[in-house]
């Protein structure tokens, strides 16, 4: 009998080891992508909010001088990371996190407002697929982009303060075209799991497309009623998505 209970023992314990080993290992790392004209002070509201919740978070600063060196960039700050990463894009930066996003160390990725593009495909021909409402973005002599200062708060950032988006057209990051017209390469939505946020209301990127792009990702969506900076206007909505990602990845 006393045998018998050791073996019990045993087995329980050597079962116990390997339901903990089988266990994914919680996603505590939360790598924050912005998007084109803007800087990544932008998601400061976020950052704060999975900050107070236990995330250590990253704020990528790419140059927008090239898709590739955005991702050289954004593999950087994944570099330094301890452990698992949900890698959350919005904009542009859904191109750049779809390339950074097959880094081993990346779990799974959020789109905010982004695009989702297929191998092969570039910003603009997404956009072609499903124009968006604001044609505002103009092209400099030496083929840099930026928002008119007077279409940026109805076409970027209808939400916020009018105070905050004249500082922001003020101080626009000026995207290279070549940034724009690069074709992606194998996305990494094809292999992890990935969430996705339309914005309703957006008039740089068409929700329509937004949908299209998630759809075909067979992400989990979800739709807000707003602008296209929504992560900046409704950052309470956006930390809750991110924290449910990086919680299911955990499990």
């Amino acid at each position: 009998m006393f045998k018998k209970s050791l073996t019990t023992l045993a087995l329980s314990l050597v079962l116990s080891v390997y339901a903990q080993s089988s266990m994914a290992a919680p996603v505590k790392n939360i790598v924050l992508v912005h998007g084109a004209f803007v800087d990544g002070s932008g998601w400061d509201p976020v950052a704060r909010i999975l900050n107070k919740a236990g995330y250590k978070v990253s704020i990528v600063q790419e140059p927008q001088t090239s898709l590739a060196d955005d991702v050289a960039a954004t593999r950087r700050v994944l570099a330094l990371q301890s452990g698992k990463s949900l890698l959350v894009g919005h904009s542009y930066a859904g191109m750049i996190i779809s390339d950074a996003g097959n880094d081993p160390s990346v779990a799974g990725l959020v789109y905010i407002a982004a695009f989702q593009p297929e191998q092969g495909e570039s910003l603009l021909s997404l956009a072609k697929k499903y124009p968006p409402a604001a044609q505002s973005i103009t092209e400099t002599p030496d083929h840099f982009l930026y928002i008119k200062p007077e279409n940026f708060h109805a076409d970027f950032a209808a939400d916020l303060p009018v105070k905050e988006t004249n500082l922001l057209a003020q101080s626009q990051l000026m995207p290279a075209v070549a940034a724009f017209s690069a074709p992606a390469g194998v996305p990494a939505w094809k292999t992890k799991p990935s969430w996705a946020v339309v914005a309703t209301q957006d008039r740089a990127i068409n929700p329509e497309l937004e949908r299209f792009m998630a759809k075909r990702a067979h992400s989990t969506v979800t739709e807000l009623k707003g602008n296209h900076a929504i992560y900046a206007s409704q950052p309470e909505k956006i930390a809750t998505l991110i924290e449910k990602a990086a919680q299911s990845l955990s499990q």
